[in-house]
């Protein structure tokens, strides 16, 4: 039996580094939804405001959808990027997270814009994309805080809710009193 494991969060959580880590130790499909959308041409233009690419999302999940559909039965598909929880398909939708004060840093790192940066921890500390997801997975969104984990320890609890061995629910990590206090 396949299964389809998104992961997604803000930029800078580590979601990439995670997935093609993961996808190597345990011998999955990797789909990398910023790749996937290039690819299939799925760009609507440039957000000139805040400098980002527009993707159409409809037209991104119906390509996924057809990667889901043709996936060998006995594979395990990996979908990384802060897209994917918004498309469906997924058996599990696991979440990462960073405390904003060490995302502010790793996005500075990266050199985005003070207002980029602004706007990413503000979604990190309301946790925009565990809220996304949830409202379409409900109890199969899991949220991991990897602020203090190495990327061993990631991939193990990870792995954990992919075999469910444990469960990191939605919902219990809260990163609003850094909001609040900032």
């Amino acid at each position: 039996m396949n299964q389809v494991i998104f992961i997604s969060g803000t930029p800078c959580v580590g979601k990439t580094t995670l997935a093609s880590e993961l996808s190597k130790r345990l011998g999955a499909n990797l789909v990398r939804i910023n790749e996937l959308a290039i690819g299939k041409d799925l760009i609507l233009g440039i957000d000139n405001k805040k400098g980002y690419k527009i993707i159409d999302v409809p037209k991104l999940d119906v390509a996924l959808g057809e990667i889901i559909d043709n996936l060998d039965s006995d594979k395990l598909l990996i979908v990384e990027g802060h897209l994917s929880h918004l498309c469906t398909g997924a058996d599990k939708v696991i979440i990462l997270r960073v405390h904003p004060s060490i995302l502010e840093k790793r996005l500075a790192d990266r050199q985005y814009s003070d207002s980029k940066i602004r706007e990413n921890l503000e979604a990190e500390a309301l946790d925009v994309c565990g809220v996304e997801a949830y409202e379409s997975y409900g109890s199969d969104v899991c949220e991991i805080d990897v602020s203090d984990l190495s990327i061993d320890e990631t991939i193990n609890h990870v792995a954990d809710v992919i075999f469910d061995k444990k469960e990191f629910p939605f919902g219990e990590i809260d990163f609003m009193n850094w909001l609040i206090n900032c």
